[in-house]
């Protein structure tokens, strides 16, 4: 089957299907602007897919005299519904690196998180903070730690996953095996939680990985499967790929061989999304300072990938999100930077397993990309949320 490739070079943080059907060819580059629901000052938006097409954005929202307030609106055919409250709270982590996120369960159970500061004014030590909804976000479950630890450490950069029993499967990067914060391992953890509150057991599934980069997980016929940055004795940060099954995880392989030597976090974690058996993974990555953003196609749940297919234009800084659809079909988004030092959002379509076809038309050019925090963009098929500004250094920490 040829596949297509639909390619958003965005400063966008999350990137999701809006539910509707493909046949034939993907319609030509266009784009929307949205009105956000979000008020002024807000911060750290992000997205989730619900059934039927309906998609539900999430946001900070400073809290007076101090905190923040996490809310929530749904986009259906009709735009965005009225801004619904989740928590709020005087002592939340707030990084736009890091930040809550909400998921929809088999039978529109809502499930959402944040990160909440346990240790002391000079720490960066925080917990996950758990809740779930079953009457559409009017009502909101008591938060629940999924992990049991008890340790003052970070917790955090999660990814949610509904599974076909109705639960919450999760992974996140922990500290707990770290001697101090600021030496030490970071390692991945997984669990599941059910919406009356029942946790499943913790499972360590790589314990040495990048500190700050993303997660990310979803599901398939098959099983879970989840990709992340890695990290090696030799500070190589190249990109793992985990697989469940039977309960139980797959020892973690390197998802492509890219050696990245980086004495530091890059914050530039990797993407994976699936619609039936058809997964896609993208991911930044920059061997011997050569940067670029690179895709996996796959059609048997991940467990076998097409060849690795580069889809920048050149000179990326990363920050990747990919949908798939169910035609096998991806779109991509990822932030490319010009030849004058700006930032730019374009669309490449890009035809069969190959690049065969190319075109392109840009979208956004934006010099200060702070003037873009808020902004929500709609092309065919697709939501774009702009989210954050971008630092284009590397690494942080």
């Amino acid at each position: 089957m040829t596949k297509t490739i639909l390619v958003a070079a965005i400063l966008a943080g999350s990137a999701f299907i809006l539910g509707l059907p493909t046949p034939g060819p993907l319609p030509a580059p266009s784009v929307v602007e949205l009105k956000s629901p979000a008020a002024a000052g807000s911060g750290e938006a992000n997205l989730a897919a619900g059934p039927g097409g309906r998609i539900l954005m999430s946001w900070l929202e400073p809290a007076s005299p101090k905190g923040h307030i996490l809310r929530f609106a749904v986009r259906g055919p009709q735009g965005w519904s009225a801004a619904k409250t989740i928590a709020r709270g005087a002592n939340w982590f707030a990084n736009p690196a890091d930040f809550p996120a909400l998921a929809v369960l088999p039978g529109g159970t809502l499930a959402a998180h944040w990160l909440v500061m346990s240790g002391g004014p000079d720490s960066e030590a925080y917990d996950i903070n758990l809740v779930f909804s079953k009457d559409d976000g009017a009502t909101w479950s008591k938060p629940a730690v999924p992990h049991r630890d008890g340790k003052k450490r970070q917790h955090g950069f999660v990814s949610l996953t509904p599974t076909a029993d109705g639960k919450l499967a999760l992974i996140w990067l922990d500290g707990r095996n770290m001697p101090d914060e600021e030496h030490g391992d970071m390692a991945l953890m997984y669990t599941t939680m059910a919406p009356t509150g029942t946790l499943g057991p913790e499972t360590q599934i790589d314990s040495r990985t990048c500190e700050c980069c993303k997660t990310s997980m979803t599901a398939t016929p098959d099983g879970l499967v989840a990709v992340y940055r890695d990290r090696s004795d030799k500070e190589i940060r190249d990109i793992s790929i985990v697989r469940q099954a039977n309960g139980r995880w797959s020892a973690p392989e390197l998802l492509s061989k890219d050696g990245w030597e980086i004495d530091g976090c890059p914050i530039n974690g990797p993407a994976i999304s699936s619609n039936g058996k058809n997964v896609a993974v993208a991911w930044f990555t920059a061997p011997n300072d050569k940067p670029e953003v690179d895709l996996l196609m796959s059609a048997d749940s991940g467990k076998t990938f097409g060849k690795k297919i580069r889809i920048d234009e050149g000179n990326p800084a990363g920050r990747v999100d990919v949908a798939t659809l169910a035609s096998g079909d991806a779109i991509v988004s990822w932030i490319e930077r010009t030849g004058r030092g700006a930032q730019a959002s374009c669309l490449d379509g890009l035809v069969g397993a190959v690049a065969s076809a190319h075109r392109r038309c840009e979208l956004l050019r934006e010099r200060n990309t702070r003037s873009t925090r808020g902004k929500l963009f709609l092309v065919p098929l697709v939501l774009l949320v702009f989210h954050s500004p971008i630092s284009n250094a590397y690494p942080c920490c």
